[in-house]
């Protein structure tokens, strides 16, 4: 008989909340903390969504996306988990940059992207500072119409080795591009620019595992392996969600999934207005990724010189379409050290190669041609990798791939979207509980909402809308 997961769940509860990726969680966190019946429901066997990592034979752990966020992330976990979570927050200082144009060592931060900007690159101080101080000073309600490269264009007009330097990393780290509204990479950018790059000390299961138990402290009711089918809406608002055979009612429901996902499949056209479909229909999804895992052997070193974030180029110019060909000119590098994952037993190395990709590159592969391509990209990565550090494969145990149709099946995300939405996503994700009452999102998009600090700030502003909700009809009734 197979396992019943919701096996002594209530029939009914205050809000369930749909997926667990690190907006979901905070939102059943704060709600739960709130004293609100929480219903946390994960279709996958781990919580975590993209913030997630897998074991392999050997004591492998490979995080998935675990490397790089800003220093708000110290005070949002302080704030909205605990200061366990956030003390285990730690920065990284040496972030590399090798492609034809330049090659060069930063902390990541604003006071030596100036210093680079104006002695490297030989950009005016005024320059530099008036093009920060127009990236700080950006917000949602600024003119959307002006794209990041007429950004730069004004600033920096005719220097692609500065427009690569100051937007390779952010592409990296949400998929922006320069065709992108210029606020979903200025306000990521200045994000950034505050106090540099950090990583969560400790890795991916870690914390999801330290997340776990705040969330069971709040009397969260935590479900895996429970997908859902359908939400369904009687009088213009959300009365309950059906999930593995069960119907479970409730007065709110924050789904963390997919937007397109929640809005066109688990509600549906028929609860919603026309011109609202629409435009949800119109959204356009995000690029995806691949990604390389590459285990040392137990035992092997390699030298802390290489860097913690390494980006690698062979373009000679900066392209969004080179970015994303399967033909791949760009990686970038993340270095797992025993400092920045340590490990209770042994002292582990590993290397994570990232790319950004395009779905259509990958989905209709047959069997025999994907496991051939995804060879292909392990290979080809070592043999980049070897040119910074001679001798890696050596020492390599275990080396696999992720592809999109690799995220797709693990997260549901629709063409196996690494970071949701375009920009347009975030306005439909808004609206959602003006359509349907009790019925709210929070999950990546708009660029703006992605990322791990993007999620969790995101999460929070739902769950204040949720609380205040169900605050107002207890009261009211």
């Amino acid at each position: 008989m197979a396992k019943d997961f919701l096996k002594g769940a209530a029939d009914e509860y205050d809000v369930v909340v749909i997926g667990s990726g690190l907006a979901g969680m905070t939102s059943a966190n704060i709600l739960g903390r709130a004293g609100h019946r929480v219903l946390l429901l994960e279709q996958h066997y781990k919580l975590g969504g993209l913030a997630t990592w897998f074991l392999r034979p050997g004591g492998h752990i490979f995080d998935v996306s675990l490397h790089g966020f800003p220093h708000g992330m110290i005070k949002s976990c302080r704030r909205y988990w605990n200061r366990d979570i956030a003390d285990r927050i730690v920065q990284l200082k040496n972030i590399r940059f090798d492609n034809p144009q330049f090659s060069l060592t930063t902390s990541f931060n604003r006071e030596d992207f100036t210093r680079l900007l104006t002695t490297d690159f030989g950009i005016a101080p005024d320059t530099v500072n008036e093009f920060f101080d127009t990236a700080r000073g950006m917000n949602f309600y600024d003119d959307q119409q002006i794209t990041t490269r007429q950004l730069f264009d004004r600033f920096f007009p005719g220097r692609d080795d500065v427009v690569r330097l100051l937007m390779e990393p952010i592409t990296y780290a949400n998929g922006s591009t320069l065709e992108d509204p210029a606020i979903t990479y200025g306000i990521v950018f200045s994000n950034f620019m505050s106090k540099g790059v950090f990583i969560y000390e400790g890795g991916t299961e870690d914390l999801v595992a330290r997340m776990k138990k705040e969330l069971e402290s709040n009397n969260v009711d935590i479900r895996i392996r429970c997908g859902v089918d359908k939400i369904n809406v009687k009088d213009g608002s959300v009365n309950s969600v059906e999930v593995n055979g069960r119907t479970i009612r409730c007065r709110a429901v924050v789904s963390n999934a997919n937007l397109k996902t929640t809005v066109l499949k688990m509600l549906g056209s028929e609860v919603l207005d026309k011109d609202y479909v629409e435009r949800a229909d119109a959204v356009r999804l995000n690029n995806s990724s691949t990604q390389v895992y590459m285990a040392l052997k137990e035992g092997e070193e390699i030298d802390e010189s290489g860097g913690d974030l390494f980006f690698t180029s062979t373009a000679k110019e900066f392209r969004t379409d080179l970015l994303l060909s399967r033909d791949i000119t760009s990686r970038t590098f993340s270095f797992y050290y025993p400092r920045t994952r340590p490990e209770k037993k042994k002292d582990r190395y590993a290397i994570v190669s990232s790319t950004n990709a395009n779905w259509s590159d990958w989905a209709d592969l047959s069997d025999e041609d994907y496991e051939a391509s995804k060879k292909d990209l392990v290979e080809t990565t070592i043999d980049a990798l070897e040119k910074y550090i001679p001798g890696i494969r050596n020492k390599i145990d275990r080396a696999e791939a992720a592809t999109p149709r690799t995220f797709n099946h693990y997260t549901r995300h629709e063409l196996g979207a690494s970071f949701g939405t375009k920009f347009e996503g975030l306005g439909v994700s808004r609206e959602l509980p003006q359509q349907v009452g009790g019925m709210f999102h929070a999950g990546s998009v708009g660029i703006i909402m992605s990322g791990w600090l993007g999620a969790i700030n995101y999460g929070v502003i739902v769950s204040n809308e949720v609380d205040q909700l169900l605050v107002s009809t207890a009261n009211a009734t």
